[in-house]
């Protein structure tokens, strides 16, 4: 694969990633959007939706900003455990595929951002350079 399309699909996943957890974080900051129902029907506390939303949101900013490639691996962490462990939730307590769906999905887009990222993106090129 060229570069330039893994240019192309880091930006494009990496766009969805952002706007998905933007999105979700600052109705789970808001406490809107059907979150409220959501994170109680598996059991968490309200105060949970305000942490969530606070983390999601630092995480995009650190995934879009250039530079900075150690705090866009924990980041890209933060959204890995966050989305696995929502899905898990949705199957834990009996839910559909059709509930974990939304975090399946941020969970995968995740994994590919991660992977194509360029470079100068990457902790590994950091440590490489010292």
């Amino acid at each position: 694969m060229s570069s330039k399309s893994k240019k192309i699909i880091y930006w494009v996943v990496t766009i969805f990633l952002s706007f998905g957890m933007l999105a979700g974080g600052i109705q789970q900051l808001l406490q809107i959007g059907g979150y409220v129902e959501i994170i109680e029907d598996l059991g968490y506390p309200k105060y949970l939706l305000s942490i969530l939303g606070v983390w999601k949101i630092l995480g995009v900013i650190a995934i879009l900003i250039p530079k900075f490639p150690l705090l866009k691996e924990w980041a890209y962490a933060g959204f890995f455990f966050t989305m696995s462990g929502a899905m898990v939730s949705h199957f834990a307590v009996g839910q559909s595929i059709t509930d974990a769906l939304p975090s399946l999905v941020l969970l995968l887009v995740t994994v590919l951002s991660w992977y194509f990222r360029p470079e100068s993106r990457k902790f590994s090129q950091l440590i490489q350079q010292t």
